[in-house]
């Protein structure tokens, strides 16, 4: 598990890598230290916020329902980590999970050490 989808999104939309989308997810990930792919009702999103909010460590945090591009960022995503569900967090470039992985991440001591 580990993400809310939305009952709005198109299950098989196809989006090209070389889309306005896939340039912004890419730009995003490369131009900050984090980033959270979220939506505002998600708990899973909440929760993985959370465990940065716990270090004192503001993400950047791209709600995607509140985006009319919602359902292309989120097929970029899948096509880049393997799932379209949210949160999808990035830390330095690199896919780090979504909300229950933030957690164990935080719990296990290792999200911090990205930190220091």
């Amino acid at each position: 598990m580990g993400s809310v989808v939305s009952s709005m999104q198109r299950p098989h939309l196809m989006v090209s890598m070389e889309s306005s989308q896939a340039n912004f997810v890419r730009e995003m990930i490369a131009n900050n230290k984090v980033v959270i792919f979220s939506k505002t009702y998600c708990p899973y999103s909440s929760m993985a916020k959370e465990q940065f909010r716990k270090l004192d460590v503001k993400p950047i945090v791209v709600e995607l329902d509140l985006r009319e591009d919602c359902s292309e960022i989120q097929a970029v995503l899948g096509r880049m980590t393997g799932a379209k569900t949210v949160p999808r967090c990035f830390i330095d470039g690199k896919f780090v999970g979504g909300g229950t992985d933030v957690k164990r991440l935080f719990d296990q001591g290792i999200l911090q050490k990205y930190f220091k």
